[in-house]
């Protein structure tokens, strides 16, 4: 049995996303620029975890912030540290690979990030991309994109859980999710809950 904390890489669209990544080195030229090598846990065919790291390169446009949800500089992440991170698609072939932070989230321990509660109505459901999108439906800049995870719940109006098909254009809903969201449009942000109003 595996005790390791560290999270695994999981794909949100064209966005990956790596939860409870342990900060092997850190390092930053400025306050805006650095970047951070992290391990995290990689199964292999056999189910066997495997101990991978990843250097994420950050720049200005790189949002950092703390569980408190309060913004900080990317020189305050350090070595020990345990970082979620939202993170491009696209990777080097270099050894360990590169890609493009967009979003990190320092964490003490492995504490699961704060979240706030907003309710809207819903414009569409994308089920084959795992997104629940609220807002307007023809205007995108009154929307938020929801990324919907494996450990993300749905229950109707009585709290008994429901798929995520079954949650329909129109209908209200109460989302708890994550305190940040992207600077993107639609802004996005991982939903941890959603009951149907």
């Amino acid at each position: 049995m595996n005790n390791d904390p560290r999270g695994t890489i999981t794909m949100q669209g064209n966005l990956m996303r790596i939860e409870n990544a342990f900060v092997e080195e850190a390092f930053c030229s400025n306050s805006a620029n650095g970047y951070l090598i992290v391990s995290y846990s990689q199964p292999d065919e056999n189910n066997r975890n495997f101990i991978q790291t990843l250097r994420l390169n950050l720049n200005r446009n790189t949002v950092v912030m703390n569980t408190s949800g309060q913004r900080i500089c990317l020189c305050c992440v350090r070595e020990g540290m345990w970082i979620n991170a939202l993170f491009s698609s696209r990777m080097t072939r270099s050894i360990p690979p590169q890609s493009t932070a967009l979003f990190i989230l320092a964490q003490r321990g492995s504490a699961a990030p704060p979240s706030v509660t907003t309710t809207g109505r819903i414009a569409w459901v994308d089920t084959d991309n795992r997104f629940l999108y609220t807002g307007n439906p023809g205007n995108i800049n009154t929307q938020t994109r929801y990324v919907i995870t494996d450990t993300t719940s749905v229950t109707n109006r009585f709290g008994n859980p429901i798929r995520l098909s079954a949650l329909r254009p129109g209908q209200t809903v109460r989302i708890t999710h994550a305190n940040f969201q992207t600077a993107s449009i639609p802004p996005q942000t991982t939903a941890f809950h959603i009951q149907l109003l």
